[in-house]
């Protein structure tokens, strides 16, 4: 059983940067892919990025991609999502979700995924 704990969101305005984390307890991130979700308002979750504990090969959605990256902490079994130049479309919960991926693939659908975390809100003002 793997337990997920986000943490870092919270209200920005537009530009500006915010670096939520995921945590796990009860085990280490090894032999996952850890990826980001986000859900807006009346919006399924929608991948945002993703990231291979074991390989270290990350994924960014193509339209993230410039403002998004995904990193890992091995000390610390933490996964951080780094986001810059915020807008209010940006605007949702986001989730933290692992998979036991041994081969380094990062699934991008959020079916693939059996553990998530409770989520964390980030909201940026106009």
């Amino acid at each position: 059983q793997v337990q997920l704990v986000e943490s870092g969101g919270g209200l920005v305005q537009a530009g500006g940067s915010l670096r939520p984390s995921c945590a796990a307890s009860g085990r280490t991130f090894s032999g996952y892919a850890v990826g980001w979700f986000r859900q807006a308002p009346g919006k399924g979750r929608r991948f945002v990025a993703g990231i291979s504990w074991n390989t270290g090969r990350t994924a960014i959605a193509d339209s993230l991609k410039g403002r998004f990256t995904i990193s890992r902490d091995n000390a610390k079994n933490t996964v951080s999502l780094q986001m810059n130049t915020l807008k209010p479309e940006d605007t949702a919960v986001y989730y933290c979700a692992a998979d036991r991926r041994l081969l380094g693939t990062i699934p991008t659908s959020p079916a693939a995924y059996d553990y998530w975390g409770q989520g964390t809100q980030v909201t940026v003002s106009s």
